[in-house]
Parts: structure tokens; sequence; C-alpha cells
């Protein structure tokens, strides 16, 4: 059998197809083959000519008994979830075939927030206090304790998905009949109040090939508000910043990671020390591939893939300008009558691309996760302050129209 790697690919979103055409195109070029698994019921055109197996991915059970049958007409040396839902039971195929990789327990590190905070805890580093919300009155006590506001959050969630900030005993008891019979489900953390930044990582080893950090231009839990934007920090970092990189370093390897990619987030507090929040074994969501891509020359996703199948292999990153992405959002609900398209975009001065994941004829509802837009774009320039201000010229052209009365309860 021919050298084969295993991706686990959901084409209904569509921020993965560019990871996965990467990986596909580092494996071909090793001489490697790429097999597909995807979600039942669904096929791509990307994936025309490669061998193409579907499991039910919400069901560990179901992908583990579709990977023993791939395992066994196909030389699997490697599996990539691109997707942060898809990694635990990737790290449980692994463990079945003795593939390389991380395994169940280092994978909860980067899944369970309550296994990550607590392993995070052991390395000596910073985290939001926490506490189960065992009842309604655990969590009032426990907000009585840090101060309001509170942030309730599933331990296993991603792009602020079902995440609350809660503000008042008021507004607690409203998110509680919201959360239901799910409590289990979910963790309570201390509101954070500091610059968010993220780093978005390679390693190999245990040894970090490619870091960029880069700071968040708005507060993750305020998606439905404002526009999600993050800026690159590559120049002149203050000794706040580079702390950030090296506890970024200490996490991942404590956390287990020998080869792989990376999306961590942490706190700056105004004294000057560093919270961590959260951190995922896959490349960064939304626009921040491609923003990495334009600024720096290389795609994590494909960067991994030849990391991990190439001992010898390291990231040719440039440095480049500083490079800013953000979404693109509207406060404008129903049914899709004009939009700007990419092209109307890159056509901007310091624009470097841009996507639009909406068209005429799609209907616009309120925002449920972070990810929950209609494109992105990413421009270039002299610092963040500067990029700050070309995100205003992108956002005040960019263009939505739409017909409020299309819009079904």
């Amino acid at each position: 059998m021919n050298r084969s790697i295993l991706v686990v690919y959901r084409p209904a979103a569509g921020r993965y197809t560019a990871q996965f055409r990467s990986v596909v195109a580092a494996a071909n070029s090793l001489g490697v083959q790429t097999v597909v698994l995807m979600p039942e019921g669904w096929d791509a055109p990307e994936t025309d000519g490669l061998p193409r197996y579907h499991a039910d991915l919400e069901d560990t059970g179901s992908v583990r008994t579709v990977v023993d049958r791939i395992v066994s007409e196909h030389r699997i040396e490697r599996i990539f979830p691109l997707f942060e839902g898809d990694v635990l039971p990737a790290s449980r195929c692994r463990r079945d075939h003795g593939i390389p990789g991380l395994t169940p327990d280092e994978a909860l590190n980067f899944r369970d927030k309550n296994v990550m905070h607590r392993r995070a805890e052991e390395l000596g580093v910073r985290v939001a206090r926490s506490a189960r919300p065992d009842t309604v009155g655990a969590v009032a006590d426990f907000a009585e304790q840090v101060g309001y506001p509170i942030v309730i959050k599933p331990y296993a969630g991603w792009a602020c998905g079902s995440t609350y900030r809660v503000d008042s005993r008021e507004d607690l008891d409203r998110v509680w009949r919201e959360m239901g019979d799910d409590r289990h489900a979910y963790r309570v953390e201390e509101f954070i109040s500091g610059i968010e930044f993220h780093v978005d990582s390679l390693l190999q080893n245990g040894d970090v090939v490619f870091e960029q950090l880069s700071r968040y231009t708005y507060s993750v839990l305020a998606y439905q508000d404002e526009p999600g934007g993050t800026i690159s920090r590559k120049y002149h970092l203050s000794e706040h910043e580079q702390r950030i990189l090296d506890l970024n370093a200490e996490v991942l390897r404590g956390f287990g990671m020998r080869t792989g990619v990376a999306h961590a987030e942490f706190f700056l507090l105004d004294d000057g020390d560093v919270v961590f929040g959260e951190v995922g074994a896959r490349a960064g969501g939304g626009s921040i591939v491609p923003a990495i891509e334009a600024g720096r020359g290389i795609n994590l996703a494909g960067e991994w893939c030849r990391l991990e199948l190439d001992p010898s292999h390291r990231p040719a990153a440039r440095l480049g300008p500083e490079v800013g992405t953000e979404y693109l959002s509207s406060d404008k609900y129903g049914r899709i009558t004009a939009i700007s398209t990419s092209e109307d975009l890159v056509a901007l001065d310091s624009v470097l691309d841009a996507d639009i994941w909406k068209s005429v004829g799609d209907v616009l509802a309120p925002p449920t996760r972070s990810n929950d837009v209609l494109g992105w774009y990413v421009c270039e320039g002299l610092d963040y302050d500067d990029i700050r201000g070309r995100f205003k010229t992108v956002r005040d052209t960019f263009l939505v129209e739409t017909e409020q009365e299309a819009v079904r309860d």
C-alpha cells in the first residue's frame, strides 16, 4: 500500500477548503496520498480523485468504525483533523491504530476547558478563576466572590457558541433558564478584562518552528456588537508581549504537543500580568490562516502536514509588513438583495485578499457564534493603529442591502 494520510474534512464549513487543499498539495509534494473522511451525505469537488469515506462525524463510534476500514485499506501515517470538534475523535483513532500524534489524554488538554485550565495551573500559568455550575446558587455564590460580570461557556465549545456574559443576578436567572438541563456541559469563569492576543504556532519535535503573535481589535465576547478583527504584532514587541510568546511555548509543550499546529489565546492585564485563555490543536479559525498566508507566505495547515511527514522540513516564512484581518458583518437582516464582491474589496488600497461567504438571495439573521459572519478580508499596514484605520475604510466601502420582510421566525 502507498504512503497515505487521512484528513477529516467538513466541506460545509467553507473556511476549511483552503486548508484542505493545502494539506493535499503538501502531501502530494512528498509523494503521499490523501484519504478523506467526510460527513455522511456530503461530497465536494476539491476531493475528486481522492479515496473518500463517510461517517457520522458527531458520533465517535461511527468515526472509529470507518477509520478501522480505512486503515485496513490504506497505509495511514498521520491523521489531520481540521475542525475543533474532530480533534478528540481523531486522537482516539490514532490510539486505535498506533498512529503518531496527539493521544486522547493529550487531546483533552486542548479540547476540555476544565482539563485545559487545570493543566495550565499545574504548569504555573495563570488562568481565570472558575467554578462548576452545579446549581444556580453555586454560580451566584461564585459571582459574589469574583464580582460580576462572569462568563458561562461550554467546556468543549468553540467560536463563542452558547457562551454568555452574565452581568447581574437577573441576567444569571435568564441564562440559567436558557441552559436548561445542559448545565453539566458548561463551566463558569470570572470575566477577564484585558487586551486579548492570540498566538498561532507550528511545532516539530517539541520545538516552536513558527510563531506569530496577534492582537484582537475587539473583545471576542462582543462579536454580536462589532466585527471581529486581529492584527499581527511582529516588530518591537514589549516585554509583556514576549512573555506571551514564552508562555505559549510552555503551554504547548506542557500539554503534550510534539509536532502540530496550535491557536492559543491570552489576556494582557493592566498590571502587565498575563492570563491564559484557551488553546486549540488546530489552525486558527475564520480568516487567521489566510491572513498568515498573505503576511508570512505559509499556509499553517499545509506546513503542519509537511512537518509531520518530513522531519527535515522547516517553514520558510517571511517577516513582511504588519497584516490585519477582519470579519465582514452587517446589522441588516433579511434576504440579501445586493452585496459587495471580494473583487470590490481587493481593489481597495492595501487589501491583499478577501472572501465573501454570502450572496444575493441568502438570508441574514442575528449571529449565534463569533464566526457567523458574511466573509473576511486581509489588509497590510504600518502598525496596529494604521491597520485599524484601514479597517474602517473597508467597512465603509462594504455594501449589503436586504429586504427585511424576508425574515421568517
